[in-house]
């Protein structure tokens, strides 16, 4: 029986691209190993969000070249996508393909088996208009399914390559959103996560639908479906339309990720981000309205070209003010090929740094504020893994994405359990078991 190893560098949806590709070879006969082993064929799919992602890359390719120089080395994912020359001058790569036309990787591994000569089959994504159709009815780990939903952005906003790698916007028929939904939930699966590259924007391509219709559609249509999560949305995704659907729908959990970038109107505009900070917080007090304990988690850029330390300060005040719940910080990493690569006024990295530590700070003790109004509250928790820290105790995310551990057995994973908070904090709050919730074992 042939072998297959992966090795996924990168974001969500690489990792559920691969379990996809995976799916493929599955059909196949192929039998799944550790990347670290001898395999006959390798997977790896790349990220080049930075210019060390680009890096790691190459590294990770050339660690499956040492482990069986005979293997097949494919190489997928953006990076293979925007430099796939690049990418085929790395000793030892037989085939390289971009972010389309994985579902003929098998194809070409027995062509290349059949000519032995490196296949290049990167074309261009920017003439892509159709949703590349990539089924996962159950994943590796087995708690949290994710349902890509779309494909590509339309943003381009100046610091960001992934439109080059990607392509533009292109959503996935609803009626396969909710077909695949349903197998996930028949695969023993409570919550699932909605993701994409620009998830928010699904149905901006698609006649007389759009995000709320889709959210709707699942929760009237799939049966068993308890959570609904959404990997992330922009704040001018977030229409009047989705913050009803919100409001009354039962399942879809109270946790937004909306990515800020930064709280300064300058810098937003040399970002080309598409909203004014007037704009992002009418909807954060529209969303707070409907959902009054809503968790608001988000991605910050410290240090982008030209920033000020006035321009930090308005994005350090801005997020101490609304109370974000969690945040992720990025010191500003300079792409090769994006505009604000060539900007002038790059900022020194002791200069990031320190404001990195600023806002860490910030977000430690927001997260701590948030967590601590559930101190006493009975939850629900759908129990992930075992505690890394702690042997016997579970850890799993509450709807509105708090990290609790609890005292439990491992029969407990994947079912929905409700526990009550008896200390709140960060980034662990302790909880207590109280009992399981109807739903079926996964």
């Amino acid at each position: 029986m042939s072998t297959v190893a992966f090795h996924t560098l990168g974001c969500k949806v690489n990792h559920y691209e691969t379990e996809a590709i995976w799916q493929l070879f599955k059909e196949q006969g192929y039998e799944r190993t550790d990347f670290e082993r001898h395999a006959d064929v390798y997977v790896i799919n790349t990220c080049t969000v930075t210019n060390t992602g680009d890096k790691k890359s190459r590294q990770v390719i050339r660690r499956a070249v040492r482990s069986n120089p005979d293997g097949v080395i494919c190489v997928t994912g953006c990076y293979a996508q925007t430099s796939p020359a690049e990418v085929m001058a790395v000793p030892g790569v037989d085939i390289v393909v971009g972010t389309q036309d994985r579902t003929k990787l098998l194809g070409f591994i027995d062509q290349y088996r059949a000519e032995r000569k490196p296949i290049n089959a990167v074309g261009n994504i920017m003439k892509n208009r159709v949703y590349e159709e990539l089924d996962v009815p159950a994943f590796t780990d087995r708690t949290r399914a994710s349902l890509k939903i779309q494909e590509g952005c339309n943003n381009f906003c100046t610091f960001c390559i992934i439109p080059w790698a990607r392509g533009l916007m292109r959503s996935r028929d609803p009626q396969e959103v909710v077909r695949q939904a349903q197998q996930l939930v028949d695969a023993g699966y409570q919550e699932i996560v909605l993701t994409g590259i620009h998830t928010g924007g699904y149905g901006e391509d698609l006649k007389d639908y759009n995000l709320a219709q889709l959210l709707r559609d699942l929760e009237a249509n799939v049966t068993g479906l308890k959570r609904l999560r959404i990997s992330s949305i922009e704040a001018s995704q977030l229409t009047d339309e989705v913050i009803a659907v919100l409001k009354q729908s039962q399942i879809v959990v109270r946790h937004l990720h909306i990515p800020i970038q930064s709280g300064s109107d300058s810098v937003l505009k040399r970002m080309r981000r598409k909203y004014t900070m007037a704009f992002f917080a009418n909807r954060l007090d529209r969303l707070r309205d409907a959902l009054p304990e809503l968790a608001i988690t988000s991605d910050v850029i410290v240090g982008f070209p030209g920033e000020t330390e006035e321009e930090f300060m308005d994005t350090y005040n801005f997020i101490r003010d609304q109370q974000f719940s969690e945040l992720h910080v990025f010191p500003y990493s300079m792409r090769t090929g994006t505009p604000a690569a060539r900007m002038d006024g790059q900022i020194d990295e002791s200069v990031k740094n320190d404001r990195v530590h600023r806002l860490i700070e910030l977000n430690d003790q927001l997260a701590k504020q948030y967590a601590s109004r559930f101190e006493g509250s009975l939850l629900e928790i759908i129990p992930e893994e075992e505690s890394k820290e702690q042997a016997g105790m579970l850890v799993g995310y509450t709807d509105n994405y708090l990290k609790v551990a609890i005292w439990g057995d491992d029969s407990l994973i994947g079912k929905i359990v409700k526990v009550k908070i008896n200390k709140a904090g960060y980034p662990l709050n302790e909880g207590q078991f109280v009992r399981v919730m109807d739903g079926m074992p996964v």
